[in-house]
């Protein structure tokens, strides 16, 4: 599979730089980064994550993990794990576990963690398992024009959803 024809348009059309990144085909953005030598803190993985109705990408670095309660005290409401099989329907023209970090082209927010947000440039997935872009971060910010906020932390666990309020917390303790 080649890098899906719509990320490639509008990049092109954008007339922003970007450099092409081949690799072995890895089933997350952390193994991309190991194979590219380059440590996880500076490759971005994007998440496709359910906010209410609302489905957004978020955007963090590959050794981190997406805090569902930050990411609801920004969204507003409740955030949830989309499913592998959803996302395939979501993103029809990119292999599974593949999204690349540009929800305007499926017209979905991105929010992208304060951790990548200070870095000059960018790694992310480019729709296969095995190609990427590196393109420099200011680059990213003015095409994807993702809310900058705190939401990731150090790790890979992830639960599947948040809980609105916990038996303790209806009960007033914590």
């Amino acid at each position: 599979m080649t890098i899906p024809t719509r990320l490639k348009a509008h990049l092109e059309q954008s007339h922003t730089s970007f450099t092409p990144v081949t690799h072995v085909p890895a089933r997350s953005s952390q193994y991309a980064a190991s194979v590219l030598h380059i440590p996880g803190k500076e490759v971005a993985k994007t998440t496709v994550l359910r906010s209410g109705k609302q489905d957004l990408l978020a955007v963090l670095p590959a050794s981190y993990h997406v805090n569902l309660h930050k990411l609801a005290a920004v969204s507003g409401t409740p955030v949830e794990l989309v499913d592998e099989r959803e996302c395939y329907k979501l993103f029809p023209d990119c292999q599974p576990g593949a999204v690349p970090p540009f929800g305007e082209l499926y017209g979905l927010p991105v929010y992208l963690d304060g951790a990548l947000a200070d870095d000059p440039e960018i790694v992310f997935g480019a729709g296969t398992l095995s190609d990427g872009i590196r393109m420099g971060n200011a680059d990213f910010v003015h095409l994807a024009r993702p809310r900058i906020c705190s939401f990731a932390e150090k790790g890979e666990v992830m639960t599947r959803h948040v809980p609105e309020k916990s038996y303790l917390e209806r009960r007033g303790g914590k």
